[in-house]
């Protein structure tokens, strides 16, 4: 299979269950606040059903991939992503709200096992790590976009969220005509994997790494936009220009393939778990600043969607026989870090303040270097 032709779908795939369902919800909460007389608390609690959908929709997507393969999960994530953009775009009130949420949350669980199944199946095994990342990296075009609806068409968040909507379900017709089905030609059978992470050698220091990469993520993902429109005089335009900041470098992290490959997967982790770290430390000690905001985000961005990948590549190397359990298994770990991280985060900044928490949580990826991948005789 041609490497374009499974790369292009998967990574538009990605961009609109996680840069559209999922991570546009923080831009357009203010405005849905506002309009269905929401709590904070309330709004709290549901977007915490992102995190709790996401986490149960990872495991049945492994499970099922590691059985059927992949086409099934990948059709099924975007019937679940536009599902759930629907529902928000007309919802009356915050429990139908709470269901789209569910949905396009869950979307993003569903979408990520079969795609490194696929990519096993059909891409050549010299290209897969690059095919991986470049999918991976769809994030990013995701988040920017949804950064640029903020500005173009707030407040109107439910025909932002119907625009969404048709564009899910354009990129779902693309990516069902896109995947074959397994066994639809002698060439594409697929082989159930193992789904065990007893006795894999190399699936502990994944797992702790996953988990405390995703604690010292989560402080940014939840708290940076609201922690420099308190420190600095910003403007609604710049605020969504932080955002876009995210996904448009976040592109960038679409070449941790290519580095994998040239300076090993070890180096690869070094490098993006230390520049994730420098993120919340660089916007603790100026947040008023445009300029050292926009470089946080940045440096965030490219950082973030950097090191997914490489979890993603160094998963699938420790479960060699079962891809999908390679990516769901740090994914799933990482979301797992991201709920405690994000908890704690609210408490620190409450009792602390936010420049300190900042701080806190780069210490923590910083710490996060010690956890990463051993070198071994192939550099890797």
């Amino acid at each position: 299979m041609r490497f374009l032709r499974l790369v292009l779908p998967g990574a538009t795939m990605i961009a609109v269950t996680y840069g559209l369902a999922r991570f546009s919800f923080g831009l357009l909460l203010p405005d849905m606040r506002n309009s269905l007389e929401m709590s904070e608390f309330v709004s709290g609690l549901i977007s915490s059903l992102f995190y709790l959908a996401y986490c149960f929709t990872i495991i049945l997507s492994t499970v099922i991939t590691t059985r059927e393969g992949p086409r099934r999960m990948i059709i099924s994530a975007g019937m679940s992503a536009f599902a759930g953009l629907l529902l928000m775009s007309m919802t009356p009130n915050a429990w139908v709200l709470a269901l789209g949420v569910l949905f396009a949350g869950g979307s993003t669980g569903l979408v990520s096992p079969p795609y490194g199944a696929a990519i096993s199946l059909w891409i050549k095994e010299g290209k897969q790590g690059e095919a991986n990342t470049w999918i991976n990296s769809g994030t990013s075009f995701g988040i920017a976009l949804s950064g640029a609806g903020a500005i173009l068409l707030s407040p109107n968040w439910r025909l932002t969220y119907f625009i969404y909507a048709i564009l899910t379900l354009l990129i779902l017709i693309w990516n069902f005509r896109a995947i074959p089905k397994v066994g639809a030609r002698p060439r594409l059978r697929f082989e159930k994997g193992h789904l065990s992470i007893r006795g894999v050698k190399g699936s502990i220091p994944l797992s702790v790494a996953s988990v405390i990469l995703g604690i010292s993520t989560a402080a940014f993902w939840t708290f940076s936009r609201s922690f420099i429109g308190v420190a600095g005089d910003y403007s609604d335009w710049q605020l969504s220009g932080f955002w876009i900041m995210i996904g448009l470098f976040g592109v960038l992290g679409g070449f941790s393939g290519s580095l994998i490959e040239k300076g090993g997967l070890s180096y690869a982790y070094k490098l993006g778990s230390l520049s994730i770290a420098s993120a919340p430390i660089i916007l603790s000690f100026s947040p008023e600043s445009l300029f050292m905001s926009y470089l946080a985000a940045g440096i965030f961005g490219s950082s973030y969607i950097f090191l997914t990948g490489v979890l993603l590549v160094w998963g699938i190397r420790v479960f060699i026989t079962n891809a999908s359990l390679g990516i769901g298994v740090p994914f799933l770990l990482l979301a797992v870090g991201q709920v405690i991280g994000s908890s704690l985060a609210g408490l620190f900044i409450g009792a602390w303040g936010y420049a300190p928490s900042f701080i806190l949580y780069g210490i923590i990826g910083m710490a996060a270097t010690l956890l990463g991948p051993k070198v071994d005789r192939h550099g890797v």
